[in-house]
């Protein structure tokens, strides 16, 4: 099945998609993305990404009209052909001379869409779990913004990889955890569930919105608020949560396993009520 780009109203093999190299995207990384996954072969959440795409947009102010992105990525998926397919969609504000502030006259925008097969974690990762590390949190403070600069959580992701861990929760000077580098970050203790609030500190993911529907609907109690490495260190169990993740067992951080050291009962009944969502 062939790899699909699609760049600036046209649909081109992958291998020929280019963009220019004054492309603001390119010289400052001034700009947004998306990421959808499908299931059945059928984008999953289409319009909450849509709205996220949209806000991101206007917090950056790129003057662009999302509407017809669904079509596209409907397009595309069709042209590929995979079984499921990984979505990706990137706005940046166009091609102008490299100056710093935004042009005088705002360039049209870049829209830039890949199309791929989507491989989804090993289904063994569920049943076992995984490892995690912990690391500073480098980022900049609008991390509500899907921005396309990520330099920082390159850096963790690496990290985490470098110590044969699955992914790096980002901690930040109050030893906070706030999310994964790639990921949405939560706790289990005493059968509640608790994650970072939404704010400015992470992005919010739309499995993370996905999920705490889910864990509301479920009957669990669950906080949004700030929880230390430490009860991480020290909870039941823990779980991340992304686009292609879905809901991930955590058995260690660092050194220390998480509760009995292996996926715990309320993260299983997370990932299967959900499963069955998008089933």
């Amino acid at each position: 099945m062939p790899e699909v780009a699609y760049v600036n109203g046209a649909f081109l093999p992958i291998e020929q998609a280019v963009v220019s190299i004054e492309d603001r995207g390119f010289q400052f990384a001034d700009g947004v993305y998306e990421v959808v996954a499908t299931y059945g072969g059928r984008p999953y959440a289409m319009e909450e990404h849509l709205r996220r795409l949209h806000r991101s947009l206007r917090e950056i102010r790129i003057d662009f009209d999302v509407s017809g992105l669904p079509d596209l990525v409907e397009e595309g998926i069709r042209r590929s052909g995979f079984d499921e397919t990984l979505i990706y969609v990137q706005v940046t504000r166009g091609v102008a001379p490299r100056n710093h502030e935004f042009p005088e006259r705002p360039p049209v925008p870049t829209v830039v869409m890949t199309v791929k097969q989507l491989e989804r974690p090993e289904p063994q990762l569920y049943e076992s779990g995984v490892k995690v590390i912990t690391t500073p949190d480098l980022r900049w403070k609008r991390c509500d913004i899907k921005s396309i600069a990520l330099l920082p959580n390159i850096l963790a992701k690496q990290q985490a990889h470098e110590a044969g861990a699955y992914e790096s929760l980002l901690v930040d000077d109050l030893g906070q955890v706030t999310e994964g580098s790639s990921t949405s970050a939560f706790l289990v203790s005493g059968g509640a569930v608790s994650t970072s609030p939404a704010g400015p500190h992470i992005l919010p993911s739309i499995t993370r919105g996905i999920l705490l529907g889910i864990i509301r609907d479920l009957g669990i109690p669950l906080h949004e608020r700030f929880c230390r490495v430490e009860e991480y260190l020290s909870a039941d169990e823990a779980f991340l949560a992304g686009t292609s993740t879905e809901a991930m067992p955590v058995v260690q951080i660092d050194d220390t396993p998480v509760g009995a050291g292996r996926p715990g009962p309320l993260t299983s009944r997370i990932r299967e009520a959900f499963l069955s969502r998008v089933g």
